[in-house]
């Protein structure tokens, strides 16, 4: 329906991105006098809460060695909205050189993913040691910088922004069933979806700008520069391209010399810029040269052909 295929993996990227950021938390086990017998890395997996429940009740008779199932964390992506106060100009455009050409892509379009981390512990404490390797670092937002497209070189600032924090005890029953404390922080990060590439597009190499005289079918008006002698309450006037005022006095700045019966609406000046090596790339530091050419008797200039005439 819209065209070529393309896929970026940006929302992937930001799935794998926010899991990166959890997936080295540990907890300590100390004794009395506060020396670590045990270091427990807290294993993290993606799924939803209602999953990672069930796993972890799934042994009723408390058999397993406790490391094995708590504490243990999860996450999942609950859901993207549109953010248009983050909106882009949708007809800006990011450029690169590519191998035949300029390859080019609109701006992205910003969407908030949300998503949530659950913590499922046995004990407040296993708890309350995880919780504080996480929340220090949200002031409620942490930066992460991504690249997002690697084949146009974006990379990104994403703000990740802790949006909320709550705890629940899955406790009821007797004494043998098994009690689960479960953390859920909820954050939103601020990416983008972008469109696909266009490559093989066409690079400008030289910009060209032409100067023509007024056309006689016009009426001109003039313009006039005000400058002050020394004769009081009196003005010295200077006419630029004015016609039939005082052609003693008057000054033409542009091709004095041209007849303006045969060169109205004719070239009479040309500028042409262009970068000094024509093989510099868009990431190269070049500078530019610049040509003057000027036309007495003014021309007509063909832009297809690129004469003269």
């Amino acid at each position: 329906m819209f065209g070529t295929y393309f896929y970026h993996q940006t929302s992937r990227k930001m799935v794998v991105a926010f899991g990166t950021l959890f997936n080295t938390i540990e907890v300590h086990r100390t004794d009395s006098s506060d020396a670590v017998t045990e270091v427990v890395k807290i294993p993290l997996s993606y799924g939803p809460k209602d999953k990672m429940l069930a796993r972890i009740t799934s042994d009723p008779s408390l058999s397993s060695t406790v490391a094995l199932t708590v504490p243990r964390m999860g996450f999942e992506l609950t859901s993207m909205s549109y953010d248009g106060a983050r909106k882009l100009n949708t007809l800006g455009r990011n450029v690169k050189t590519g191998t035949t050409g300029l390859k080019k892509q609109y701006n992205p379009v910003p969407y908030n993913y949300d998503f949530s981390l659950y913590i499922f512990v046995k004990n407040a404490e296993d708890g309350t040691q995880i919780l504080e390797q996480i929340l220090p670092f949200f002031t409620p937002e942490f930066t992460i910088t991504m690249t997002l497209i690697s084949g146009m070189d974006i990379k990104m600032d994403i703000p990740l922004v802790l949006s909320s924090v709550s705890s629940e005890d899955t406790y009821e029953g007797d004494f043998a069933t098994r009690r689960s404390i479960i953390w859920t922080l909820n954050f939103s990060m601020k990416g983008y979806l972008y469109p696909n590439i266009v490559d093989n597009a066409k690079i400008i190499t030289s910009s060209t700008v032409d100067t023509h005289l007024m056309s006689a079918a016009v009426t001109a008006e003039p313009v006039y520069i005000v400058s002050e002698d020394s004769t009081s309450y009196s003005t010295n006037f200077m006419i630029l391209n004015a016609h039939e005022i005082d052609g003693s006095t008057r000054i033409r700045l542009l091709s004095e010399e041209s007849e303006e019966g045969s060169t109205a609406g004719a070239t009479v000046e040309r500028v042409t810029v262009a970068p000094k090596d024509t093989t510099a790339s868009t990431d190269d530091d070049f500078g530019f040269s610049e040509t003057f050419e000027f036309f007495p008797h003014g021309e007509t200039h063909d832009p297809v052909a690129g004469t003269d005439s």
